[in-house]
C-alpha cells in the first residue's frame, strides 16, 4: 500500500506513515523500534495510544476537497490487551458517529496483523479558520 502524505512531524518523528485513509477510517504503520520500548522490552504504551489517537483522528478528517481538515482529541480511552511483541504495529481508525463541530471514533491496534493489542475510543473536535 502507499504512504500518503502526512505532514506530521511527531509522528514522521516515531517512523510512523499514514497507510490508509478514505472516508470513514484510517490506519497508520509503524514499525517497532528499540526506542519505542519499555523497560519489559515491549512496545511502549505511549507509541500505543498516539497511534491510535492519529488514526481515530484522522478518520474524521478525509476529505475529497481542496482544504486540509484538521481536529484536536477531546477524549482518548485506550484499552490495553496484550503485550507489544513483533515487527510492526498498525493502528485502524473507524469514523462512528460525526456531528457538524465533534465526531467520534473507535480504534484497534494490531501487531504483525495477527494480534489485536489495543482498542480506543475518542471524540474529536474540527478546528475551524
Amino acid at each position: 500500500m502507499a504512504h500518503l502524505d502526512l505532514d506530521n512531524p511527531f509522528l514522521e518523528s516515531l517512523g510512523a506513515t499514514l497507510t490508509g485513509w478514505r472516508a470513514g477510517y484510517a490506519e497508520f504503520t509503524m514499525p517497532v523500534l528499540a526506542a519505542h520500548l519499555n523497560r519489559q522490552r515491549t512496545l511502549q504504551g505511549g507509541a500505543i495510544a498516539t497511534l491510535l489517537d492519529a488514526a481515530c483522528g484522522y478518520a474524521g478528517l478525509h476529505t475529497e476537497g481542496d482544504t486540509p481538515l484538521h481536529a484536536f482529541t477531546l477524549s482518548l480511552t485506550v484499552n490495553y490487551l496484550d503485550r507489544g511483541l513483533g515487527e510492526k504495529v498498525v493502528a485502524k481508525g473507524f469514523l462512528e458517529r460525526q456531528g457538524r463541530s465533534i465526531y467520534f471514533c473507535r480504534g484497534e491496534a494490531w501487531i504483525d496483523d495477527r494480534l489485536l493489542i489495543a482498542s480506543a475510543q475518542g471524540t474529536f473536535k474540527y478546528a475551524r479558520g
